[in-house]
C-alpha cells in the first residue's frame, strides 16, 4: 500500500514479503490481482491466515524506515489563524527539524525534510517532524477554491516516504488545473499509518484513531476554503478505512475509495456520511486478490466494487495499487470528474 522501488525480502524458508514494480509489499507467493474476489469461505479465511503469519514474521518495514530523530514540537494556532500565517510557521518548523536531523547524524532524515521544502513555495497546514511525523500540505489557493480534494493516505505513508504522496498530489492538481482552476487539493498525512507488512494494517484501530483526528479538520477546511466550496474525500488503499470511519457531516459532497482491502461496513449505507460513495480498483491491481473477509477482529469485509456493497462505481483502468494517481492514467482522470462534478450521469449508482 506504498510505493517505491521493486525490492524482495524473504526468511530463506519461503515465508516473506515481495515488492513488486510499483514498490507495493504482499506475501511472498501471492500473485497479482485481477480484479476478481477469491470464492468460497474456506479459502478466504486460509488465504486471510497465511497473510497474518506473513505479517508476523516479518519485521515491519515501516518500524525501520522510521528514524527516531529529535524535531521540535509543532507549531500551535489559534482557531482564527489564517492558512498563509499557518504556512509561514510551519516551513519554520520544518527547516529547524532538518537541522535538528542534521546535527542528531540523520542525513537521510535531514534530506528528505530540506526537499519537502525546497520549492520555496510550499503549504503546510500541519507539520510535525517528530517520529514517523505528520503533515497537512496544501497546493493551490485554497481561500478561493471552491472544489478541494483531500487525499488520504494508506500504509508506509512517512515524512521518509513523503515524496511520492506528494507526487500523487501534484499530480490531480495539475489535472484538475487544467480544467478548473479554482481547485486545491490537501494531502493529508494527520495520522500515523500502519506498515503493509504488519498486523496493525489488518485492523481498523488505526484508522479508529485517524478518523477522530480527519473529522474536525474536514469541518476547519470546509471553513477556510472559498465560500461554498465542494469538498471531495479521496482515499487510498488503508485510507479507506479510514474515511469509512470518518463521520463527514455535511462537508464532504463525495467520498471515493480506491485500491480498497474493505471498509469494514457491510455497504455504503452503513458509513457515517451523507456524500455520494465511488468506489473503484485498476485490473493490474494485486489488492484485488486480498480476502475480503472479517476474522478474529482482522479483515475488512466486504469489496467495496461489489456491486452489492452500492458504491458508484468508477473506471480506474489498468494501473497498479500505487499507480491510481499518476498523469495520463484513466484512474486520474476518474478522479479528476468526480471531483469537478464532471463525471458523466451514466457512471453506474449502485445505492
Amino acid at each position: 500500500m506504498a510505493t517505491g522501488t521493486g525490492t524482495s525480502t524473504g526468511t530463506g524458508t519461503g515465508t516473506g514479503t515481495r515488492t513488486g514494480s510499483t514498490g507495493e509489499s504482499r506475501p511472498a507467493g501471492t500473485a497479482p490481482a485481477t480484479g476478481r474476489v477469491r470464492s468460497g469461505g474456506g479459502r478466504l479465511r486460509r488465504g486471510l491466515l497465511a497473510t497474518l503469519v506473513a505479517a508476523a514474521v516479518v519485521v515491519p518495514v515501516s518500524a525501520a524506515a522510521s528514524p527516531n530523530v529529535p524535531a521540535p514540537a509543532p507549531a500551535t494556532f489559534s482557531e482564527d489563524a489564517t492558512p498563509r500565517s499557518r504556512y509561514t510557521a510551519n516551513i519554520a518548523a520544518l527547516a529547524e527539524a532538518a537541522r535538528m536531523a542534521e546535527d542528531a547524524d540523520r542525513p537521510g532524515r535531514a534530506a528528505r525534510l530540506r526537499a519537502m521544502s525546497s520549492a520555496g513555495a510550499a503549504r503546510f497546514l500541519t507539520f510535525d517532524g517528530r517520529g514517523r511525523g505528520r503533515a497537512v500540505e496544501v497546493f493551490g489557493e485554497l481561500e478561493s477554491a471552491d472544489r478541494v480534494a483531500v487525499l488520504v493516505p494508506g500504509s508506509d505513508t512517512t515524512l521518509d516516504t513523503y515524496q511520492r504522496f506528494r507526487a500523487g498530489a501534484v499530480s490531480l492538481q495539475q489535472r484538475l488545473q487544467a480544467e478548473h482552476p479554482r481547485s486545491a487539493v490537501v494531502a493529508w498525512l494527520g495520522y500515523d499509518t500502519p506498515g503493509t507488512v504488519s498486523t496493525t494494517v489488518l485492523s481498523a484501530d488505526r484508522a479508529d484513531e485517524a478518523a477522530v483526528e480527519l473529522a474536525p479538520f474536514l469541518d476547519r477546511l470546509r471553513a477556510i476554503s472559498g465560500p461554498g466550496a465542494q469538498l471531495s474525500l479521496l482515499c487510498h488503499s488503508y485510507g479507506s478505512v479510514v474515511c469509512a470511519r470518518t463521520d463527514t457531516g455535511s462537508s464532504v459532497s463525495d467520498m471515493v475509495l480506491f485500491g480498497s482491502p474493505g471498509t469494514g461496513a457491510g455497504s455504503a449505507r452503513e458509513l457515517p456520511t451523507t456524500a455520494r460513495v465511488w468506489a473503484g480498483r485498476g485490473s493490474d491491481d494485486w489488492i484485488g486478490n486480498v480476502p475480503h473477509v472479517r476474522f478474529g477482529g482482522f479483515g475488512f469485509g466486504p469489496d467495496p466494487v461489489d456491486p452489492a456493497f452500492g458504491a458508484r462505481a468508477f473506471d480506474a483502468g489498468a494501473v497498479g495499487h500505487s499507480d491510481y494517481l499518476k498523469p495520463g492514467t484513466e484512474s486520474l482522470d476518474s478522479l479528476a470528474a468526480i471531483v469537478l462534478g464532471t463525471t458523466p450521469a451514466s457512471e453506474v449508482d449502485h445505492g
